[in-house]
């Protein structure tokens, strides 16, 4: 049968909860905020008229946030509380009396292990197959792991979307995309997380993979450089450059060319956080970007916006420009580290700035992992400290959670390096966007700037710009 409006939308960040608590219908707000596109009310303990009362509060929340509504088992009290369907299992009543009861207009989706019982539940007039378990998982006692090759033969076997389900996380959510799945469902990997807004932020934005170009939207909040090398022109060439749609803040006007900045006129906080109500309020964003911020009231005005937004920041805490100007005030510096850090989901300081921020040296590779786990220490979810001003080859340290990641690149003798910085940050934030994770985003990153790098030109007397061009069309070459 044909599928119903709400079926063409089932694609996304699928949970699962059973509301136990006030504190678990809070974590499930968040995770809506975050980006869940669909929420499955899954609860066998409560009485009916419970159950009833507290459906009614989830699907009110799914409206607010334009998430769909699935009542896991039964028919009847997805019709009574109006949601949007219900997910069957294979011992639950039949997709006919769902539909009975349901009407046309409800989804139907139903639980499947195999290719012939997926096929069984299309064929049966099915909006939807849940699969799996695609891993390992406790939430299920009856859980039987199929793997990601039943989801293939599935995929190519199926017309209808298919949610993959059980034991899946963030590593686990862009190896099932590819496969096939419309949908992926978690639990624990959201519900459980220490931040669940972000959490689901960072599964739900895989999705994006599966997106025609412009892919994504990227919102920069930067300086403007009249020279074009760096701040908000460097990062809305490499945004569109990569195949984004890029937004701007703009906190500081700068008169400035490859010799060095001339005079800086900074924005009103208040008119910067009009920029970015203006954005997030109509076009929103699902990654945001920040260079210069200048002063500790912008700082400010950005940190809340993160925050109310549930963004993926990537935090570039441009000092110094490459001539040696001031580009963040003395007290800005700890407005960084109270306000800025706790809010940062990706922190990418060079040297000097992470030296600025944590208090320590920062001159080896050594000193570089310990200063990025005391960055983490003080906020930042993840830290990425470039090794520009190393000796020998350019090495960055990716510290991923707990994970330590090394990237590594030939340094190349030039000095046409105007805008580094600015593009290296725009381009994670960019494969962010476009649904790449975290450490794939951090590699292409770095072989997008090592490459503008490597192809800058001479322009004008001083620092020039690298080559966002070049760096673009390689990589499309490759």
């Amino acid at each position: 049968m044909p599928q119903t409006p709400e079926a063409c939308m089932f694609h996304g960040l699928y949970l699962i909860s059973d509301a136990a608590d006030v504190q678990a219908e809070k974590i499930i707000a968040q995770a809506l905020r975050g980006g869940a596109r669909i929420l499955q009310y899954r609860d066998k303990q409560r009485p009916p008229e419970q159950r009833l009362e507290v459906a009614a509060r989830l699907r009110r929340l799914c409206r607010e946030t334009g998430a769909l509504f699935i009542v896991n088992d039964s028919p009847q009290l997805a019709r009574d509380c109006n949601a949007d369907g219900v997910h069957l299992g294979q011992s639950d009543a039949g997709v006919s009396e769902a539909r009975l009861l349901l009407g046309t207009d409800k989804l139907i989706g139903v639980s499947t292990r195999t290719v012939e019982q997926a096929l069984k539940a299309q064929s049966q007039g099915a909006d939807y197959i849940g699969l799996g378990s695609m891993y390992p998982t406790a939430s299920k006692d009856d859980a039987v792991v199929v793997g990601v090759d039943t989801l293939r033969r599935v995929r190519k076997a199926v017309q209808i979307p298919i949610v993959a389900i059980g034991g899946i996380d963030r590593e686990g959510t862009a190896e099932l995309i590819a496969a096939g799945a419309d949908a992926v469902a978690v639990i624990s990997a959201v519900t459980q997380a220490p931040e669940p807004a972000l959490a689901a932020r960072e599964i739900a934005l895989q999705f994006n993979s599966r997106h025609t170009f412009p892919r994504g939207r990227v919102l920069t909040v930067a300086g403007s450089d009249s020279g074009g090398g760096a701040g908000i022109q460097a990062d809305l060439k490499t945004i569109t450059l990569l195949g984004s749609y890029g937004t701007s803040a703009i906190t500081a006007l700068t008169a400035q060319n490859t010799l060095g900045v001339r005079s800086i006129h900074p924005a009103p906080a208040d008119f910067v956080a009009a920029q970015l109500a203006a954005i997030l309020e109509d076009i929103g964003s699902d990654t945001l970007k920040t260079g210069m911020l200048f002063n500790a009231d912008i700082v400010a005005v950005v940190s809340r916006a993160i925050h109310r937004h549930s963004l993926i920041s990537v935090v570039d805490p441009v000092m110094v420009a490459k001539g040696g100007a001031p580009l963040l005030e003395q007290e800005a510096v700890r407005a960084v580290r109270d306000l800025l850090l706790p809010e940062t989901y990706l922190l990418t300081p060079n040297l000097p700035e992470a030296e600025a921020l944590c208090g320590m040296a920062v001159r080896n590779l050594d000193e570089m992992e310990a200063a990025a786990r005391k960055l983490q220490e003080m906020g930042a979810r993840n830290v990425l400290i470039k090794g520009g001003h190393l000796a020998g080859e350019a090495v960055d340290l990716l510290l991923e959670g707990e994970r330590l990641h090394r990237f590594s690149a030939p340094r190349i003798a030039t000095t046409n390096t105007h805008g580094t910085g600015c593009t290296f940050s725009a381009a994670i934030a960019t494969y962010l966007a476009q649904g790449r994770p975290l450490v794939q985003a951090v590699a292409a990153a770095k072989t997008f700037i090592s490459t503008a790098i490597a192809g800058a030109r001479p322009l004008g007397g001083g620092h020039g710009p690298v080559n966002h061009w070049q760096a673009a069309h390689k990589g499309q070459e490759g």
